[in-house]
């Protein structure tokens, strides 16, 4: 183990043999700390397919190779006090962030219930990515397959054509740029469906929090807030380390306010300031400044 190496290997030609009954208690102290921080950094880092961070405290270059035995010793019992130390401020702070998260999933699942319960006019009823609604037939039968977007304009089938699909060989990626390139566009039918085809394929992709994020901006443009909302509040519960993971909120809230759910706006924007400071004083600022004063949040 690295810390282990550093730590007992760096010091251990000093040890005299008085010393060596003292360090095994703190080989023992070492060897519960790299277990405790092998199990923080699996909460703050989950995809560090198992590689362990080199600590902050680093072994001080050796000055002399005759430093006595107590000096080392008392140098090694330091780090290792300093170490502990800092495990406990380490796993305080993530237990607080998994308390916040808590807290704003039950939030979140609150109001995903409350539009579950709305009665939604059809316009916001989902319905496939590009389906259309379909007349019905003179004998009062809706046909059995439904009439696209696409069929009933062969003007719009034109433009749609017109738009290169990338061809790069990754299919997230070119999935991903083409669904963007229509929404871009203003088709959002056809990009969600695109969309929604990649997300159900590569659900797990480093990139997915985009896709996903994507997609609800593609129902929030079509005038689609009730599917937006749901779609945003998705993607933050699928992912909230995700890279869109703030977007989301934001445009979650964004979407609240176009159902005229001020108040539950206001929250959303309230919990992307405190669960992500950094995105909502930086790239986001102004966005969420604009979205707040059109939510009339205090």
């Amino acid at each position: 183990m690295y810390l282990r190496r550093v730590i007992l290997g760096g010091a251990a030609f000093a040890l005299s043999a008085p010393a060596i009954a003292q360090d095994a208690n703190i080989d023992g102290r070492v060897g519960k700390l790299e277990k405790e921080m092998r199990a923080v950094q699996r909460q703050v880092f989950p995809n560090g397919a198992g590689k362990f961070i080199e600590p902050d405290i680093q072994s001080p270059t050796a000055t002399s190779t005759t430093a006595s035995s107590t000096t080392a010793t008392v140098d090694l019992t330091a780090r290792v006090d300093a170490l502990e130390a800092q495990l406990a401020v380490l796993t305080g702070q993530v237990e607080l962030q998994g308390n916040n998260l808590r807290g704003l999933e039950g939030r979140l699942k609150a109001i995903e219930t409350q539009m579950a319960t709305r009665t939604v006019s059809p316009v916001e009823t989902i319905l496939p990515a590009t389906t259309a609604t379909a007349p019905k037939s003179k004998g009062g039968a809706a046909p059995t397959k439904p009439v696209t977007a696409a069929k009933a304009n062969p003007a719009r089938v034109a433009a749609v054509a017109a738009i290169e699909r990338p061809a790069s060989g990754d299919a997230f990626e070119d999935g991903y740029n083409y669904g963007y390139r229509l929404w871009e566009a203003k088709f959002y039918p056809e990009s969600q469906a695109t969309l929604e085809e990649i997300v159900a394929k590569f659900p797990k992709h480093r990139r997915a929090s985009y896709a996903r994020n994507l997609l609800g901006r593609a129902w929030l443009d079509d005038k689609k807030p009730a599917t937006a909302v749901k779609v945003f509040y998705e993607n933050y519960k699928a992912d909230p380390r995700g890279d869109r993971a703030p977007d989301s909120l934001l445009f979650l809230g964004s979407a609240l306010t176009d159902l005229g759910k001020a108040a539950e706006a206001c929250e959303a924007f309230g919990e992307l300031t405190k669960a992500y400071p950094d995105a909502a004083t930086g790239r986001l600022a102004e966005r969420l400044t604009s979205s707040k004063t059109r939510a009339k949040c205090k």
